[in-house]
């Protein structure tokens, strides 16, 4: 007899009822914030601390991950070596696709031209109503960012959670226990048996993101209003139909030069791309897409580098927006733009978004430093977008993620280390959120 027929089979899973799905929990909930929002505005609007207290608890668990992760992948290291040419190539492949990303929103702007025939006099727009994002684009300058990544104090990293201080002050403490010969194997094997712990806790926490996003889709269609997506709905349209093409086309042909297809990828990654719709924060989801990652059949050490570094660079979809809604409001004021100026704002751009990160509201940021660099588009136009940004930002983060995804997947594969037969298996079956936490080892 065949062994392998004669092997028991594993026990099936029990079927689920369909309402205990996590993903169609936070639909239904998005569903219910939007009615609620709709047609009880100031009872929206009074929900979003539900939609910040589960951020909050996600932020407060992202530090710790992001250091076991890292620490642990690196301090398992034998060549040291290796984690400066994963960096490399990380930041190469990052700096590729980025600089993609602008282009493609500049040739998009060109072409349809969103802004044209809005005839808008910057001289009537409310300055003061852009005047904070101003003030934090000129506090968050290229400069002051890079040597933001250094941290007061060791624990001041954690206690800021800034995501490239905790990946730095990581970083270190990986070299130095892989430097450290029999004690630092014992003290990766505490580090690993921690990481264990934090993600638990965010399988607990995890359980309330229909709440979060529940509050947080109130809040934005309450506070904002359905109506301010009519003003302003053909921009929205092309920003959000560039991003589709620039996922399904750009980054599908990249996933399938690496071996596998970007749609069952986003299949695979559905339950974090419901919650990032909900909460328009693609933080919230971190620690998930470094697990399911490894689950994916990346190896741990370019997992712990890639998934952080690229919350800050890595920002496809923040990208996209940046050059396109420059040209909109070059188009919408009347700003006449020579190419040469145009191909300026791509370079201005590809600095500028080096300092967004996956944080709501810091695309907006990022166009306003760039705005500052470039004179001839008056920064007040700013505030044209000022009350459909949240909607936008929703596809930003959404892109994001998708990115970040594939970049793991596509550098693990670069450097030999991704598990191709896990891959296919575990796309063919996905886990849902909540699974990985209790079955994945660490």
């Amino acid at each position: 007899m065949d062994a392998a027929a004669s092997r028991p089979s594993a026990p099936a899973k029990p079927h689920r009822p369909w309402y205990t799905v996590l993903y169609i929990q936070v639909l239904i909930a998005i569903a219910i914030g939007i009615l609620i929002g709709h047609y009880f505005p100031k009872t929206g609007t009074a929900l979003k601390p539900l939609g910040d207290g589960f951020i909050s608890l996600i932020k407060m668990m992202i530090a710790p991950v992001i250091f076991c992760t890292v620490v642990h992948g690196i301090g398992s290291m034998r060549d040291l070596k290796k984690v400066g040419r994963v960096g490399v190539k990380t930041l190469f492949y990052f700096e590729a696709v980025s600089t993609l990303a602008l282009g493609i929103g500049l040739l998009v702007g060109r072409t349809l031209q969103p802004g044209k025939g809005f005839d808008i006099d910057p001289t009537t727009l409310d300055a003061g109503s852009v005047a904070t994002y101003v003030k934090r684009a000129s506090e968050e300058g290229f400069v002051a960012h890079l040597l933001a990544i250094i941290p007061d104090t060791f624990i001041g990293a954690f206690a800021r959670g800034d995501l490239l201080q905790v990946l730095l002050v990581s970083v270190l403490t990986g070299f130095a226990i892989a430097r450290m010969g029999e004690l630092g194997e014992k003290i990766n094997s505490v580090i690993e048996g921690m990481a264990k712990i934090f993600f638990g806790v965010i399988g607990i926490i995890v359980r309330a993101a229909p709440i979060g996003a529940f509050g947080a889709m109130a809040f934005t269609v309450g506070a904002f209003g359905v109506g301010a997506l009519w003003n302003l709905i053909e921009l929205i349209l092309t920003f959000y139909l560039t991003s589709v093409l620039f996922v399904l086309v750009v980054l599908g042909t990249i996933a399938r030069i690496a071996g596998f297809s970007i749609l069952r990828f986003i299949a695979y990654i559905k339950d974090e791309l419901l919650i990032v719709l909900g909460t328009s924060s693609s933080e919230t989801v971190l620690p998930h897409m470094i697990q399911k990652m490894e689950h994916l059949g990346a190896s741990k050490p370019v997992v712990g580098l890639v998934i952080p570094t690229g919350y800050s660079f890595n920002l496809d979809g923040t990208n996209i927006y940046m050059t396109l809604a420059t040209l909109f409001l070059a188009q919408a004021t009347n700003t006449p733009l020579t190419l040469g100026q145009e191909l300026g704002i791509l370079v201005i751009a590809m600095i500028t978004s080096k300092g967004a990160s996956g944080v709501t509201g810091a695309g907006f940021v990022t166009l306003a430093a760039t705005l500052q660099i470039v004179p001839d588009i008056p920064i007040q136009s700013l505030a044209i977008l000022l009350g459909i940004d949240k909607f936008m930002s929703e596809c930003r983060a959404l892109t994001n993620l998708v990115g970040n995804g594939v970049a793991t997947i596509v550098i693990s594969r670069w450097e030999g280390e991704l598990d191709a037969a896990k891959l296919h298996e575990a796309m063919a079956h996905p886990i849902t959120v909540g699974e990985e936490m209790e079955e994945e080892p660490v």
